[in-house]
């Protein structure tokens, strides 16, 4: 995908003509340029953030048919590009950027300045026949595979796949964090992926797998098609259908099977949607480290709890108190450390 086509893109979404998806992929970046801003953005940063909005505008122009619907343009997004002078990549294009969006809510927020910290970025490392990738806190990914699925990738995440899938099976293994997939069919060869011990088995289909090493357990939703969930400590395989998620406990291998009825619920986190839903100390904590690149520690004395919300549009001083107020709970900041401690 040329640069001229991303132009016109971009074009396209402040004339709000871009489809859903477009739209989505614009305004992550978007949101990636304004999480890390500073009084002057890094021109380097910037050129990272224009290839990867690239290489995803090229994958959705490429793996979509979809008529472009339509869409309301969106008035609180401002931004200017000009022509500049500095290598990009090969050196064959460069950009400069000018850039400006909605004040922050909390311009002097300490939280926020805690992580305005250097870009994140991913590792891509090619051994054995295997690309092994892996998000640093505060980074996000989306990878297509040789037979055409796709795989989004969670901050904190690492996945391990086959250059090139060869054998009866498509056989990828998540081996920290969290990813979602979306199946290219192929009935022949079922794909597999193998996360923490539980494997997971679709030909169609699209689903979440959540298996952060630092939480108890393992969970897999589904949002269309069909899977089969099996361990090798249980005797039978779950069967998974639209709108039910299985969650795998590693210390006392029980399974539990549930329904959701938002797909936020499993996926927002590909929006930039929080969603908590009985979600354990850890799990809040894993989705905010990750997420804004800070390290939460509990000083309560009482990590045995569960939370229900979901933020969009907040910030992190504002999940953090809304989160403290609910559980009669303070906090304090020190550097990148927020401790969570008892009221006086």
């Amino acid at each position: 995908m040329e640069i001229e086509q991303i132009r016109k893109v971009l074009e396209r979404y402040t004339q709000g003509k871009c489809t859903e998806e477009e739209v989505r992929i614009i305004e992550q970046w978007f949101a990636s340029v304004n999480r890390h801003r500073s009084a002057m953005i890094q021109e380097e940063f910037l050129q990272e953030q224009l290839e990867e909005v690239r290489m995803r505008l090229a994958d959705h122009i490429a793996a979509s048919d979809a008529p472009v619907v339509p869409l309301r343009p969106r008035r609180r997004r401002v931004w200017a590009i000009a022509a500049g002078a500095a290598a990009m990549l090969t050196g064959a294009i460069a950009f400069s950027f000018l850039f400006t969006s909605t004040p922050a809510d909390h311009p002097s927020n300490p939280l926020q300045s805690a992580v305005q910290s250097a870009p994140a970025k991913s590792n891509r490392v090619v051994r054995n026949g295997f690309v092994e990738i892996t998000t640093a806190k505060g980074a996000t990914e989306k990878i297509v595979l040789a037979d055409g699925s796709t795989v989004n990738l969670n901050a904190g995440s690492r996945l391990r796949y086959p250059v090139s899938f060869s054998g009866p099976n498509r056989d990828i293994y998540l081996e920290e964090g969290e990813a979602f997939f979306k199946v290219a069919e192929d009935p022949r060869h079922p794909f597999i992926v193998h996360s923490r011990g539980l494997a997971t088995t679709a030909l169609g289909t699209s689903f979440n797998i959540r298996a952060y090493s630092r939480e108890q357990r393992i969970t897999v939703a589904l949002l269309t098609g069909k899977v089969k969930v099996g361990h090798a400590h249980q005797q039978e395989a779950v069967i998974l259908l639209p709108s039910e998620q299985l969650s795998f406990d590693l210390q006392s291998l029980a399974v539990a099977k549930s329904t959701f009825r938002e797909e936020d619920d499993i996926v927002g986190w590909k929006h930039g949607v929080l969603a908590f839903r009985d979600a354990s100390y850890s799990e809040v904590a894993t989705e905010l480290e990750n997420r804004y690149n800070v390290t939460m520690v509990n000083e309560t004395g009482n990590a045995d709890w569960t939370y229900t919300g979901s933020f969009r549009d907040e910030s992190l001083q504002e999940i953090i108190e809304t989160i403290c107020q609910i559980k009669n709970i303070s906090y304090t900041l020190k550097n990148d450390t927020i401790f969570l401690t008892r009221k006086n």
